[in-house]
Parts: structure tokens; C-alpha cells; sequence
């Protein structure tokens, strides 16, 4: 308790005497090399164009609309006040003085060259090409930009960073950029968010905003926990009457099939995968609002209801049915099946279930009965063409046949570096979330432990870390919704983003803190509403 609040005095301190940096990147680029002696050129954006010299596609063309925007309102920035840049090694050298008398100016650019190497692909996809190169005034572009990659979605995380190395000019007419050379690609392929949208109901348009913030983040995978005990606002095609009788409103609290395809759109344009999570066989309370005969029958317990039912052959039939359409409906080879926290009693409670279980040899082993459950349910997704996900108590069991293909999701906090060791060494592809939940405020300040935490700090083999996927932070929505939950996951969810996109050394917390400070700043004129991440403060430009 005591380091927390030092950590917090330290960073209100820091934010007293420092300002943000200016064009500085987040997450930080693998490699950035300067030239010119720190030089920096000018942005006019009244003539700056993006120029596509090989192949074009739809999510290429629609990201030049948005990024070109997005440049738009770093220049308006610096026009309702003028403003003093510090100076220092990230940062291009900005100031009142004539340009002509800076002897690090080097003169005009009008456009970006975006070199794509290979033919669009359709659809983001674990494991994708984000590698990127990008040049602005380097020895082999003097006075030009040049931005290069092999895949479409390595081209979108380089246009990101182009428009960040962008600060507005002390009297805002233009964008002052550094002269340099980045060359960067993600740490991790799977760097995610996941967002519940069962405990509060979150609009469509809020999810736009939080996926906006993704973008920014260079996070690339949004997990949608759709479902939960406390509703079902997924509109199925096969089983309208589950969001018709589980959702809060079945007329406004919602997501229907056009929802969803649109919301996938959105993030296929992005570059950003979409993983839906229908957890079973706990967590299904909503479903049993319209298929009672689904669940178990609670004989000792406040809920008539309980986990979905095992030993039918009828609940596999209607999930079977149900995965189906969701495979449909999800073009992402992952599905989450969950798995996670399945209360015993009822099942306990239950003398037809335990019937079941004397005729089966299992009398008494209700993990034995969970992990038959989630052999048939994962086989049925083998079946469909798609892989696992699952949450660690499928691993813990010990009796779930997983194939080789299935990611295990480390989420619980205690010992979860132990956890990795076990799954690793296991042989399985993990994900972690234990120290990256975004429902576990502490204070704004509390993204530095979030930005500490390292998937590969656990003891175990280089081989064994190859299988460390990346992880996700995760925003939990008991006490969320959409007025709050925007600021509640941004900035604090992008510390997350450069921990598992930047290179393992780049740890230094203060200058972290100053170009997060800038970040968040570049969140909100975007019109994400991200939270303070230090002290007092404000951000430079603006507007009520």
C-alpha cells in the first residue's frame, strides 16, 4: 500500500513539472533512428496528400479518409492557444522563432508514399503481418515520407504512427514531424480488450468509441463477452426468444444480426479481430429465461436454476445448432467457450444429475462432470472449423481433452505466473488477463502497475514463452455503462497495448508517463473520452 501511494505522489509530482512530449509514439516503435541532427520538417495539411504507389483495396482507402482526419485535428489543436513545446530527444525542436532561423528545419512534405507490397487481405486474423517501415525525411526520402509493408494491416498500424509523429506548429497553421527512420512490429500477435456487455448494455456507438481507442492502441483483437447470467441482448436468428425473454429490453437493449455484422465491418476496417465469447455451461442464467430445460434444476438453492444440464443429450443438440449460426455469423477461427466458475451445489442438489453420474462411474466427481460437459462442447466447435478458447479451469481440471489448437485464458490473480508455467509446459498457447482488469480501480494512477506487469515474467524455457500468445485487459461491466466506461478502459487499457507491443526493455515509467499524458490527449480529440492519467494537468487546445 505504501509503494502505491508513493508511485502516486511521484506521478502527481512528474505532472507539476513536466510536460507532455510532443510527436512522441505509443506504443513506442521497436526501432527509431534520427536524422539530421534531430532535424524536423513541416506539414501543410491545405496541400498534404496520401499518394498509394501498388495495391489498393477498401480498408485502405477508407483508412486515408480517417487518418487524414485524424491530422486535421492535431493542426486545430495548436489553434486556440499558442503553445510551448519542451524540448528533449523524443520530440521535434519547436519554438517562436522564424523557421528560417532554426537550423533544424529541413523544409516542406505534401505527401506520404504508401508502398502496400502484397494484395489486400479481407479479413484481420491471429497471427498477421503488422510489420511496417516507415520514413519521413531520411537520407533515402530527403524531404519526402515513405510508409512500407507487406500486409494491408501493417500499412494501418504505420499510418497510425505517422499521424502521431505529427505536433502542431506554435501558431497552429501546420504539423512539425521529426526526420526519421521507424522500422516496428508487435511483440505479441494477440493483444486484445475484452468487453462484457451482458452485466450493463452498451450501445453501438460506445463500442464504436472504444474501438476507436483499440486503433490508437494498436490493439488488435476485441473479445466480446456478449452474454451472461444477467442477459442475452445477442438477437439469434435460430432462437430470437433468448434475447426476446434474456435481454434487458428486448426492443432497445439488443445487438441484431445487422448490429453485429456492422460492428465487425467496423473492426474489420481496423485491422482488429472479433472473438466471441458464449460462456458455458456456468454464466447461462440468461439463457434460461426462454430454455428453462437447458439448465439444471436447483433443489437446495436461492436460483430454481442453475449451469446448463450435462447429462442431456438435448443440450447438446441446441448448442450444437447455436454454434453453428455463430460460426456463421463470426468470421474469427476463435471461439471462447468460457468455462469459468461453475458452481457445484446445484448440480450437487440435483438426484437426477447424480444419477447420471453413479450410472457413469463418476459418482461424486462434479469436476469430472464439467469437464464432460466442455469435452462435448469444445468437440462441437472442432466440428465447425474453429479453435478454443478457454478459461483456466478447463486446464485445472485436468480432464478436458483439449487439442493442440486450443489457447488457455490465465484470468485469475493469486499465483497466475505459476499458472503460466503449468500451461506452458503443458504445451498449450496462453493468454493473460490476471493483472490487466480494468473493473479494479484504484485510481487513475493505476495504469503504471498494469504497464509493470510482463507475460514472460514467469520461470520457464524460451520454448515455453513462444507460447505466450499476449494477453488482454479486460472490462468487466457490473458497475459500467455507457457513461462511464469509455474513460473507465482508456488511457489505462493503452498502457496495457504497449506492454504487449513494445520491446521488452521499454519500462521507464516517466517517460512512459509523459507520452501517455500526449496519448490521452490524442484520445480525446478524437473524441474518445479517456481519463486523466496523472496529476493536474489539461490538454494543450481544448474546447467545451
Amino acid at each position: 500500500m505504501r509503494s502505491t501511494v508513493f508511485l502516486l505522489l511521484a506521478l502527481a509530482a512528474l505532472g507539476a513539472t513536466q510536460e507532455p512530449q510532443r510527436g512522441s509514439v505509443w506504443p513506442k516503435p521497436q526501432s527509431t533512428v534520427r536524422f539530421h541532427n534531430n532535424g524536423f520538417v513541416i506539414v501543410s495539411i491545405n496541400t498534404f496528400r496520401f499518394n498509394v504507389t501498388r495495391n489498393k483495396c477498401d480498408i485502405l482507402s477508407a483508412a486515408l479518409t480517417r487518418y487524414y482526419k485524424y491530422l486535421s485535428l492535431e493542426r486545430e489543436a495548436g489553434y486556440s492557444e499558442r503553445v510551448n513545446f519542451r524540448a528533449g530527444s523524443n520530440e521535434v525542436p519547436l519554438g517562436e522563432q522564424p523557421l528560417s532561423s532554426n537550423s533544424s528545419y529541413r523544409g516542406r512534405i505534401d505527401s506520404l508514399e504508401v508502398d502496400l507490397m502484397a494484395r489486400c487481405e479481407d479479413t484481420p486474423y491471429f497471427g498477421m503481418d503488422e510489420h511496417y517501415e516507415l520514413r519521413v525525411d531520411s537520407p533515402d526520402v530527403p524531404l519526402g515520407a515513405k510508409l512500407v509493408a507487406h500486409s494491408i494491416w501493417g500499412i494501418l498500424r504505420g499510418l497510425e504512427t505517422f499521424v502521431q509523429l505529427a505536433a502542431p506548429s506554435a501558431d497552429g497553421t501546420a504539423l512539425h514531424m521529426s526526420s526519421c527512420m521507424i522500422s516496428d512490429y508487435p511483440r505479441f500477435p494477440h493483444r486484445g480488450l475484452l468487453v462484457d456487455t451482458a452485466r450493463h448494455f452498451m450501445p453501438i456507438e460506445t463500442l464504436h468509441k472504444i474501438i476507436d481507442g483499440m486503433e490508437a492502441s494498436k490493439l488488435n483483437t476485441f473479445h466480446w463477452h456478449i452474454v451472461d447470467d444477467q442477459s442475452f441482448p445477442y438477437q439469434s436468428k435460430l432462437y430470437p426468444e433468448l434475447s426476446d425473454k434474456g435481454a434487458y429490453n428486448p426492443l432497445s437493449h439488443v445487438y441484431t444480426q445487422n448490429d453485429v455484422k456492422a460492428l465487425i465491418e467496423y473492426c474489420r476496417l481496423r485491422g482488429i479481430r472479433v472473438i466471441p465469447e458464449f460462456d458455458t455451461p456456468g454464466h447461462t442464467l440468461s439463457w434460461g429465461n426462454s430454455h428453462p430445460e437447458l439448465l439444471t434444476k436447483c433443489y437446495n438453492s436461492k436460483s430454481p436454476l442453475g449451469p446448463m444440464d450435462p447429462t442431456k443429450k438435448s443440450t447438446y443438440r441446441f448448442i450444437q445448432n447455436f454454434f453453428s449460426e455463430i460460426a456463421e455469423v463470426f468470421p474469427d477461427r476463435y471461439f471462447h467457450v468460457g468455462g469459468d466458475e461453475v458452481s457445484k451445489d446445484c448440480w450437487k442438489s440435483n438426484p437426477d444429475i447424480n444419477n447420471w453420474m453413479r450410472e457413469n462411474n463418476i459418482s461424486g466427481l462434479y469436476n469430472k462432470l464439467e469437464s464432460f460437459y466442455i469435452n462435448k462442447a469444445v468437440h462441437l466447435i472442432y466440428s465447425l472449423n474453429m479453435s478454443t478458447i478457454v478459461w483456466q479451469e478447463v486446464f485445472d481440471n485436468g480432464d478436458t481433452q483439449l487439442d493442440n489448437n486450443t489457447v488457455v485464458h490465465i484470468w485469475k490473480l493469486g499465483s497466475f505466473m505459476e499458472e503460466l508455467r503449468k500451461t506452458t509446459s503443458a504445451g498449450y498457447m496462453t493468454l493473460l488477463s490476471s493483472c490487466w482488469y480494468l473493473d479494479h480501480l484504484k485510481s487513475g494512477g493505476d495504469w503504471t502497475e498494469m504497464y509493470q506487469c510482463d507475460p514472460h515474467n514467469f520461470d520457464g524455457t524460451e520454448e515455453q514463452k513462444r507460447l505466450i500468445l499476449g494477453g488482454e485487459a479486460c472490462m468487466w461491466s457490473e458497475f459500467v455503462d455507457f457513461t462511464n466506461v469509455v474513460p473507465r478502459v482508456f488511457p489505462r487499457a493503452s498502457a496495457v497495448a504497449e506492454r504487449l507491443w513494445s520491446d521488452r526493455s521499454v519500462k521507464d515509467i516517466r517517460d512512459a508517463t509523459q507520452r501517455l499524458d500526449e496519448f490521452r490527449c490524442r484520445l480525446l480529440r478524437r473524441g474518445v473520452h479517456a481519463q486523466p492519467s496523472r496529476g493536474p494537468g489539461y490538454c494543450p487546445g481544448e474546447i467545451f
